[in-house]
């Protein structure tokens, strides 16, 4: 005779993951990918914006690799290095250019995304607790950290991609910050993040996924040049950008964080059905 058991958790979101630059702070995700262009720009190698933008949130180093395999930037690396391709030293020496690059720019693009502190407040009297992901190393999570402290945004816990063995799309950040805030099982998680990484890093930890599609790194623009779209442009942006992440397999996509509450109400009513993420 055989059995099958089938364990389903019925209860509320007990947390919300949020991701910090394009989601909480720094619309349009503008310092990191400037960080990047300015790296191999010093490097004699010239990328786009575009370039800079696709590996978005993977740690550091795994981006600037990710960024030099690129077929059109290996090239470029060869033509302005003797013919020689881009090495794991020259990653690792690229990186540490990065670093300073990075920490400095930082202070620049801290401002939180309007909304964000109401949809925290929301949150928070709901009984959830709110962590924070990066793919910053230490340092510049606490840059970032401390100029949102000072905004009135403090969460629970912050990791950053120094605190876990691998960064996204791996899910040990989500996972460190279960462990720390004590939340189980993984169907009472939200995940929110504006890059394709933190959609795979959320399904990677078996959590549900929010996708953010405005403030963030798919549409890449600051919160002015955002509002000055026509129209119709911003719709057509949006779109492709709510399809690339609905295809990449977030559960939710929306155009920014103040409308997760509301998102994480349906994800409620869904578990109390015994859905899964």
């Amino acid at each position: 005779m055989e059995f099958s058991f089938s364990r389903r958790y019925i209860g509320p979101v007990k947390m919300v993951v949020v991701d910090m630059a394009g989601t909480v702070a720094d619309y349009g995700s503008r310092a990191p990918a400037g960080a990047f262009v300015e790296l191999f720009k010093r490097n004699g190698v010239n990328v786009s914006d575009a370039q800079a933008r696709a590996p978005m949130g993977m740690e550091k180093q795994d981006h600037i690799r990710t960024m030099t395999q690129v077929p059109d930037i290996a090239a470029k690396w060869r033509e302005s290095h003797n013919g020689k391709d881009c090495t794991e030293a020259d990653v690792e020496t690229l990186y540490k250019q990065f670093i300073p690059l990075q920490v400095g720019a930082l202070p620049n693009y801290c401002d939180l995304i309007p909304g964000v502190l109401e949809a925290m407040a929301e949150f928070r009297g709901r009984g959830i607790k709110i962590a924070a992901t990066t793919g910053y190393n230490t340092e510049m999570k606490t840059v970032v950290l401390g100029a949102m402290k000072d905004q009135g945004f403090v969460p629970n816990t912050a990791v950053c991609a120094s605190d876990v063995p691998t960064g996204r799309p791996a899910p040990w950040m989500i996972y460190e910050c279960m462990r720390r805030l004590e939340v189980y099982p993984a169907q009472a998680v939200v995940k929110i993040g504006d890059t394709i990484p933190d959609i795979d890093a959320a399904l990677n930890a078996g959590v549900w996924s929010i996708g953010v599609t405005r403030t963030g790194n798919m549409l890449g623009l600051s919160l002015e040049e955002d509002e000055a779209l026509d129209g119709a442009d911003r719709k057509i942006r949006l779109e492709k950008a709510c399809a690339a992440m609905a295809k990449a397999g977030s559960h939710y996509v929306t155009e920014g964080i103040d409308h997760c509450p509301r998102i994480v109400d349906l994800i409620d009513a869904m578990l109390a059905q015994g859905a899964r993420p």
